[in-house]
């Protein structure tokens, strides 16, 4: 495997750089070179080059798991550890996260906020049962661009979203109003958020109260409480905001692509079966 790599890395290292990392003589490389290609190793060239294909069209994003759970619904037989030991020796990896700005909700003074009637319970029987909101920030040259989302728990499918330059109430209304639109709730379902001003303030909670659910909202500085919402926003900057945007308006094309086109229709999530979000809706017929 050491070989194998050399070789696909060949135009990026000198080769003599290459066997003192990796602690081989270069006679030995060089005769591998040589030697014919034995069917395994034509075999796993084939599957270097799927893993390749579908690494790229994730967005170098997927790992091994999703790699091969990709493969497997193409057809092609293949262990799991085989292509995570192929990945490695080819320096396949899906991207790091960056380190998480800590966020800072601004609370509305005198505001009451509700109780945490989600409690952590982040699982769903049927769709519209469970919303959790939030809001964060996107980096771009002309300034922050803030991203107000509504998930629903039972699929992990983003159903109302909104961007703008500002965090008034306005923008969460927008993201509600869109998730409300597409999905129509029945009375009862439960919006959980945090405490911060915009879903405190009297205009988002009359909404709320038009609808007829059941209102929760996180502790103090408790992460925890909105898991859900937390690790979308690691995997949207991993995945999608991984630098700095030219302007808003790229910024806006981009997440939009990311969320509509990619994440909600294509991307595989584990925790749903290696299913898309609208797979899964599909699939169980909810």
């Amino acid at each position: 495997m050491r070989y194998e790599f050399m070789a696909a890395h060949e135009s990026e290292y000198g080769v003599k750089q290459m066997c003192q990392a990796m602690k081989v003589g270069r006679s030995g490389y060089y005769a591998w070179r040589k030697r014919p290609a034995s069917q395994r190793e034509k075999e796993n060239q084939e599957l270097v080059e799927k893993i390749r294909s579908e690494y790229q069209n994730s967005r170098q994003s997927y790992g091994s798991p999703r790699i091969h759970a990709v493969l497997q619904r193409q057809g092609t037989s293949c262990g799991r550890k085989r292509v995570a030991r192929l990945m490695r020796s080819q320096g396949i990896a899906a991207r790091k996260r960056r380190k998480r700005v800590p966020m800072t909700t601004q609370r509305q003074p005198g505001a009451v906020p509700a109780p945490n009637v989600l409690n952590q319970d982040f699982s769903a029987t049927d769709p519209n049962q469970k919303w959790v909101a939030d809001i964060t920030y996107i980096d771009t040259a002309e300034g922050w661009l803030y991203l107000a989302l509504i998930l629903d728990l039972y699929s992990r499918r983003v159903v109302g979203w909104a961007m703008a330059d500002h965090m008034e109430s306005a923008l969460v209304e927008l993201a509600l109003q869109m998730a409300l639109g597409r999905r129509q709730p029945v009375a009862g379902f439960l919006h959980h958020s945090d405490q911060g001003r915009q879903y405190t303030s009297s205009s988002y909670q009359l909404q709320l109260q038009q609808q007829d659910c059941r209102i929760s909202m996180s502790r103090v500085g408790n992460c925890y409480d909105n898991a859900v919402m937390e690790s979308f926003f690691s995997t949207l900057k991993n995945e999608c905001a991984t630098g700095q945007f030219i302007n808003h308006a790229q910024a806006r094309r981009v997440i939009f692509e990311y969320i509509e086109v990619w994440y909600n229709r294509q991307r595989l999530h584990s925790s749903l079966g290696y299913l898309s979000p609208t797979e899964f809706e599909e699939k169980t017929g909810k």
